[in-house]
Order: C-alpha cells, then structure tokens, then sequence
C-alpha cells in the first residue's frame, strides 16, 4: 500500500485528535498539523476517495480501517523513536519533530530491530497519550 508522507501525517492527526474528541473535523486537522484550511479540504477529499476516511454530512471525519492501520503504525513509530531519542538525552521538542521526519523512511526491519533494542514492545498505553 502506497501512501504519501502527507497523507500518512493527516491521518496520524486524525488518529491523535480522536483520541482527545468524537468529533473530529477539518479545523481541527488544520490547526494541528499548521496548515491552511484548503490544504485539509484537497487532502480530505483526496482520502475520502481512496478510501481511508468517512466525512458525515456535518463535517466530521472518521478513520476507516485501512486509513486507521495506516495511522496506528505511523503514531506508534512517531511515539517510539520519540522516546528513544528522548532516552539519548535529546531535548524532547527536538525528538519530537525529528521523529516525525524519521516515522515515514524507516524500514519496518529496522524499526522493529531499535524496538528491540530499546526494549520497546508493545505500545498500547502510549497510543493513548
């Protein structure tokens, strides 16, 4: 399954934010990911086509199974090499935004070796941060 870095980050948000809200929407996509509503909007409809979202009539957007897999594994190595930075002393605001440039290369190979390493399992509690 071949999926855009960009799609992949619109639907780790739409993960992030329904976790938080039942409802999530457009706006909130926007302010959390630092984009222009438009840019929602395209990318929404873009999703929605392929089958990864639902928008309702009101505007609220749900992850259907395919875009929710896709979401869990993206957030799940977002959190990971998150802490595994953190775990080297790197400053967590800086972990943070170099995992989210790290979440979308790494091999599942590679990433699976560092969970190991780290001692990393499984990250269910984390996923509801």
């Amino acid at each position: 399954m071949e999926i855009h870095e960009s799609a992949e980050d619109y639907l780790e948000a739409i993960l992030r934010l329904s976790q938080k809200s039942s409802e999530v929407r457009s706006v909130d996509i926007a302010a959390m990911l630092g984009v222009s509503k438009p840019s929602v909007s395209h990318a929404m409809k873009l999703l929605r086509e392929d089958g990864y979202i639902a928008m309702d009539r009101y505007g609220t957007v749900t992850l259907l199974d395919k875009g929710a897999e896709i979401a869990r594994r993206i957030y799940e190595r977002h959190l990971v090499l998150s802490y595994m930075l953190e775990s080297l002393g790197v400053d967590p605001e800086i972990a943070m935004a170099d995992a989210c440039k790290m979440e979308h290369d790494i091999s599942d190979e590679s990433f699976a070796a560092l969970k190991e390493h780290f001692g990393v399992q499984a990250c269910a509690g984390m996923m509801d941060k």
